[in-house]
């Protein structure tokens, strides 16, 4: 899997994922992450990337030229052909809210090259010729992509092969399964005066798993009902 990230701050984004689960995939090539500087594909002598806005308003608007050429110079580098499947993510306030299925869905491709917008976003055009979804954490609003561009590389990067130590990591936990994670303890045993549940010390892993499971409902009933809404509409 390789996910390229196009910025005008790549050291922002360097800095937030080469460390951690993520760090240590990129450094082992189990995961290659490349960031891009958008501005070294600007053909301004002042590395310029932004401009007014026609029609006016407030603030400026990324060009198109040099993200394109970004794009670009990562498509080639990587040697893409016509039978690579390659996703180009613009994170944007107006697109599909991220979760845990567009995670895997991401992860299936060989390619995802994610653009972080500033400013008052980017010019419509790039988004129409090369954008293949727009993405949105929530609904609130930053001053730039690269924290949504962060949390997308690092959600769809566990999920490739190699990354975590075992796929069930990932397969049983929060929104793999539907649901809501159960509760989990470690040593010590009491604290403050609470005890580990019977039930995770007993050895029995047919009662472990009921318990898990019952609480992971309860937790989403009483969190998440949508989950469970969704559920029940799928099936």
């Amino acid at each position: 899997m390789n996910i390229d990230i196009m910025t005008l701050f790549p050291e922002f984004v360097d800095g937030v994922l080469n460390e951690s689960i993520i760090g240590r995939a990129r450094k082992s090539g189990k995961l290659s992450i490349g960031t891009h500087n958008i501005r070294d594909y600007s053909e301004d002598k002042h590395r310029r990337v932004d401009d007014t806005p026609y029609g006016g308003g407030k603030g400026m608007l990324m060009m198109a030229p040099p993200i394109y050429r970004c794009r670009e110079a990562i498509l080639n580098a990587r040697g893409y052909n016509a039978s690579d499947r390659v996703c180009t993510v613009y994170m944007s306030p107006r697109g599909k809210i991220f979760n845990q299925t567009v995670a895997a869905e991401l992860a299936e491709y060989d390619g995802v090259i994610i653009l972080c917008g500033h400013y008052e976003g980017v010019d419509e055009r790039i988004i129409d010729e090369v954008v293949d979804m727009e993405i949105s954490i929530g609904d609130f609003v930053l001053t730039g992509g690269e924290l949504p561009a962060c949390i997308v590389a690092d959600a769809v990067g566990r999920l490739c092969d190699g990354v975590l130590s075992d796929p069930e990591c990932h397969e049983k936990e929060s929104f793999s399964s539907g649901l809501l994670e159960y509760p989990q303890y470690t040593r010590p045993y009491e604290y403050h005066g609470v005890k580990v549940p019977d039930v995770l010390i007993s050895g029995h892993h047919e009662n472990i798993e009921k318990w898990r499971y019952e609480r992971s409902l309860e937790i989403t009933r009483e969190r998440r009902p949508d989950l469970l809404e969704a559920a029940e509409k799928r099936s």
